[in-house]
């Protein structure tokens, strides 16, 4: 098994974990392998935790930027080094671009956007939302390799007792690599904002805001809570709020600690993106909103007397602590 790891600001993101978490699942007693570039050894020993046993640390000038070609053909030969039977991305922004690649270069099946994981690496069976979410579908692949993808936040990422230090090696790649596509500019969107997908508190907001402009209810009550802002896909269509915000079957996945549904009736596409949620706050003025039957704490009544409130006290008992 090969896995495809990814650093973040704060070293290897949660979705790198998940990705180790899954590929155990399915090892079958075989070794998990991680491939990573320009990483620390402190967060190839992170990734230890999570049952990681050997790791190839791709560095080098050439690896400084993030190049999908380069990357790609490094990922295959990686795989092919390790003999791996199986390698796995998350299906975040990078692992959707590199997936399809390096199953080209494999001559391998490729699963995408999967939920459910079974088998082992030489017959992989997954599970995975098609149109929309309304249909799960179960599929295999059928050659010798297989690439896939799992959607982030939803294998949870799970320390092992018998962790130890992976085993690294390293693999160098200067600028004489041949690039044929190359990121020339970043843009940030939301700049200083949490990820969703990332943040452990979300609060989400839909319908019941109304209007965009009230959506700043959300952002104050998010900033006492240092958590992310949502939003449901209703929100996202009529088009108050950008999709990178959006979540469920269609937006994001997300697992958070905590998860604060505003306004938001609870449709079965947006539960399926944060049913995970370890506590789940809903506050809606209709009592008999699918959300309750999901939530751990429900509060009944109107956002704009409910949030306003809310964001005082926690404020308030922030302040004093």
């Amino acid at each position: 098994m090969l896995v495809f790891l990814e650093t973040g600001v704060n070293g290897l993101k949660r979705s790198s974990y998940e990705a180790i978490t899954a590929a155990r699942k399915v090892a079958g007693g075989k070794k998990v392998c991680g491939v990573v570039f320009n990483a620390t050894a402190e967060q190839i020993a992170a990734a230890g935790a999570y049952g990681l046993e050997s790791c190839i640390n791709v560095i080098g000038s050439g690896v400084t930027e993030y190049a999908n070609g380069v990357w790609a053909l490094t990922i295959a030969d990686a795989a092919k080094q390790c003999g791996a039977q199986t390698v796995l991305f998350s299906a975040n922004a990078h692992g959707k671009d590199l997936a399809p690649r390096v199953a080209v270069l494999l001559e391998a099946g490729l699963l995408v956007d999967c939920v459910e994981l079974d088998g082992t690496p030489d017959n992989i069976e997954a599970v995975r939302p098609i149109f929309g979410g309304r249909v799960l579908q179960k599929v295999r692949s059928t050659t010798p390799v297989t690439v896939v993808t799992v959607r982030p936040n939803v294998f949870t990422a799970k320390t092992i007792e018998s962790a130890t230090q992976p085993q690294e090696s390293q693999i160098s790649i200067s600028d004489s690599a041949q690039v044929r596509s190359a990121v020339v500019k970043e843009t940030i969107v939301n700049q200083g904002r949490l990820d969703v997908s990332e943040a452990d508190i979300v609060v989400s907001g839909g319908r019941g805001l109304k209007a965009p402009e009230h959506f700043e209810l959300i952002e104050n009550l998010a900033r006492v809570l240092g958590g992310a802002v949502g939003a449901s896909r209703a929100v996202v269509d009529a088009g108050w709020r950008p999709h990178s915000e959006q979540v469920g079957q269609t937006g994001k996945t997300v697992s958070p600690t905590m998860y604060v549904a505003c306004g938001i009736s609870g449709a079965v596409q947006h539960l399926a993106g944060m049913s995970s949620s370890k506590i789940i706050v809903a506050v809606n003025k209709d009592k008999d909103a699918p959300i309750f039957k999901m939530a751990d704490y429900g509060i009944v009544g109107d956002v704009f007397d409910v949030l306003p409130k809310l964001t005082s006290g926690i404020a308030t008992i922030t302040h004093k602590n």
